[in-house]
């Protein structure tokens, strides 16, 4: 697990870096925000998911942070 919280945390700091190298533009600013949002929220949701008190609250948390990666992939495309 710990492998997959520091993998989540480099994915939203390398997401970061890439966004900041983009025009200050609107048309970007917009996209740009949604994807910073969304790749940190993979990271975050995942780490909630391992406070879980159960393995089924643990099942119920992680297709938050598969539909998080799938809004950050969108926004990437």
């Amino acid at each position: 697990m710990d492998d997959l919280k520091a993998r989540t945390k480099q994915f939203a700091l390398d997401v970061i870096r890439h966004c900041h190298g983009y025009p200050q533009k609107a048309e970007f600013l917009i996209i740009t925000r949604q994807l910073m949002r969304s790749a940190i929220s993979v990271g975050a949701n995942y780490r909630a998911a391992c406070r879980a008190k159960s393995k089924m609250e643990f099942t119920n948390k992680i297709p938050i942070v598969v539909g998080s990666r799938k809004t950050a992939r969108l926004h990437a495309d």
